[in-house]
């Protein structure tokens, strides 16, 4: 029952990242166009349309941009939302990432590289802000899963307690 139980951990975790990879990097490219994408050319615009300042999105959206709030709650919330799945399927799938230094070290490294993906094949552009947000995402994914392990080990105890 356990290895069924992981095998639909992976196949879930496997259509997670396709979809996640569809939304993030070919968001705007049809696929047709993709192959397009894989040169390693200079475009100068390109490169200055992407944000290496940490927080300067997300001030921008909170305080400064004069755009619609669905378009604010889509892009903040959305960079959040979009890697909550990925904290609470990791630490299902195995001891190793029931730690939360870890989930988050592996949120951010699964948010770097969608965005050095999106960097060097311009799929999109190059946030920082979004390495934030998606590990806050993945940290906010994790926290059910920590809060249900605590509950029934908490539970375990109180029962073993009344065995003896």
């Amino acid at each position: 029952m356990k290895i069924i139980f992981k095998m639909i951990l992976i196949l879930i975790l496997c259509l997670y990242l396709a979809i996640l990879s569809k939304l993030i990097l070919f968001k705007y490219i049809p696929l047709s166009q993709i192959m397009n994408h894989f040169n390693f050319t200079y475009d100068e615009y390109h490169w200055r349309s992407n944000n290496f300042v940490p927080f300067k999105t997300i001030y921008f959206y909170l305080f400064l941009a004069d755009i619609n709030v669905n378009i604010r709650i889509e892009n903040l919330a959305g960079n959040i939302i979009g890697f909550v799945p990925f904290g609470f399927i990791l630490p299902l799938l195995a001891k190793k990432f029931q730690n939360l230094s870890t989930v988050a070290l592996s949120t951010f490294c699964l948010s770097l590289t969608f965005e050095l993906l999106q960097l060097v094949f311009e799929f999109g552009s190059f946030d920082v802000d979004d390495l934030i947000l998606n590990t806050i995402g993945g940290i906010l994914g994790y926290l059910p899963f920590k809060l249900a392990y605590l509950f029934i080990q908490r539970k375990m105890r109180n029962v073993n307690k009344l065995q003896f």
